[in-house]
């Protein structure tokens, strides 16, 4: 199954804690990437469509 149909089934209380682990995981690359020490570049715009993508799911779940 596809991330985009994972995240449309998780609950709100589950959007909302895998958003926090997302947002410390674009700290960390963002941090990574200002140092020059990060291995993959795409996975910065790929984690923050999965923040917009749960966003959306925490909106329409009210």
């Amino acid at each position: 199954m596809s991330k985009k149909k994972e995240d449309k089934k998780l609950t709100k209380d589950q959007a909302e804690k895998k958003l926090l682990s997302l947002k410390k995981d674009l700290f960390n690359i963002r941090f990574k990437k200002i140092n020059n020490q990060i291995n993959n570049p795409a996975q910065y715009s790929e984690i923050k469509k999965n923040i917009a993508r749960l966003f959306t799911t925490i909106k329409n779940s009210k």
